[in-house]
C-alpha cells in the first residue's frame, strides 16, 4: 500500500520528509506485543509517518530488529534513522556499530545516523566514523542527538562537521528550553530539529489546560500536543505499540492550531525567559 501524503519538513539538503514520523523507544521488548506493535509500524507507514525512528540501545537491538520485520518489503517507502550508543562512537566502533545495526534492521543503508548522545569519544572520532560510512554508502545522512548549543557550535568547526543534518532532542510543551538558544542557531545554520518524546511519554496528557485546548477544536490532547510541535517547525516522532495510537497520532498533521489555542498553550506552558540546561530522558 503506498503511503498517504502528509506534512513534510526540509532537511539541509532540500530532501522533504515527513514531519511526523513513528519511534521505537521500548518497541520489541515483549513478545505477547509483537505482532500488535508490527501491525502499527506498518500501519503508520500506510498513513504517511514514514519517518522511523530506532537505535541500538533500544532493548538491546530488539527494537531495530522488530523494525526490521515491520518493514520486510516496503523499505523503499522509508526513511530509517538510527544511532550509534556513545561508548561505541570511535572512528571503528561507530562504522561497526552500523553494521550491526543493519543487520538486524535487514537493510543495506540507513538514512540517517544519529550520535545518541555525547560521552568521552571526540566528536572527531564519530565524525570520522560517519564519513567513512557515507563513503561506504552504508548511511545518506549523519546527524547527532541530545547536542546542546555549545556541543553544536564545537562541531562546525570541525572539518565536515558543518554537513550535520539534524538534532535530534527533548522537546515537548512541557521542555521548552531549546527555544531561548538551541532552535534559533539550528535555524539559522539550517539543521533540522527532531523531537523526541513530543508527549512527554504520555505525561504531558494529562494537563488541564492542554484537554481544555482539545476539547475546544474538537481533538484529542495527543494530537493538540504533536500539532504544537510541528507548528515550531519541529519533526516529531512519537512512539506508539498500538494501530488505534498511530490513527490518533496521524490527525496532529491536519490539525493547524489558531492563535488562540496557541496563545492558552503558551500561558499554560510558557516559553523559556534565559538559557537552561539540555534536558534529557
Amino acid at each position: 500500500m503506498a503511503a498517504e501524503s502528509a506534512r513534510t519538513i526540509a532537511l539541509p539538503s532540500g530532501e522533504e520528509i515527513a514531519a511526523l514520523g513513528q519511534g521505537t523507544w521500548y518497541l520489541g521488548e515483549d513478545p505477547a506485543r509483537r505482532e500488535q506493535e508490527i501491525a502499527a509500524l506498518r500501519l503508520g507507514v500506510d498513513l504517511g509517518m514514514t519517518v522511523v525512528d530506532t537505535a541500538e540501545m533500544y532493548g538491546d537491538g530488539a527494537a531495530e530488529e522488530l523494525v526490521g520485520e515491520a518493514l520486510r518489503g516496503r523499505r523503499e517507502e522509508v526513511f530509517l534513522v538510527s544511532k550509534v550508543l556513545p561508548g561505541h562512537a570511535d572512528r571503528k566502533g561507530t562504522v561497526a556499530a552500523c553494521e550491526g545495526s543493519l543487520r538486524r534492521l535487514r537493510t543495506e543503508r540507513l538514512d540517517l545516523y544519529l550520535l545518541h548522545w555525547r560521552a568521552r569519544w571526540p566528536l572527531e572520532e564519530t565524525l570520522a566514523g560517519f564519513t567513512d560510512l557515507m563513503e561506504a554508502g552504508k548511511i545518506r545522512y549523519w546527524g547527532v542527538s541530545n547536542l546542546d548549543v555549545i556541543d553544536m557550535g564545537e562541531l562546525t568547526t570541525l572539518p565536515g562537521g558543518d554537513a550535520a543534518a539534524v538534532d535530534q532532542v527533548l522537546y515537548n510543551l512541557s521542555r521548552r528550553g531549546i527555544e531561548w538558544d538551541l532552535l534559533p542557531w539550528c535555524r539559522e545554520a539550517g539543521v533540522t530539529v527532531m523531537a523526541y518524546s513530543p508527549i512527554e511519554q504520555g505525561r504531558l496528557l494529562k494537563a488541564g489546560a492542554l484537554g481544555a485546548v482539545a476539547r475546544a477544536l474538537g481533538a484529542t490532547p495527543t494530537q493538540v500536543a504533536l500539532a504544537w510541535v510541528l507548528e515550531q517547525g519541529v519533526a516529531g516522532i512519537p512512539r506508539s505499540g498500538s494501530p488505534d495510537h498511530v490513527r490518533q497520532n496521524r490527525g496532529a498533521v491536519d490539525l493547524h492550531l489558531p492563535t488562540e489555542a496557541l496563545d492558552a498553550l503558551d500561558e499554560a506552558f510558557p516559553p523559556p525567559t534565559g538559557p537552561t540546561s539540555l534536558e534529557m530522558l
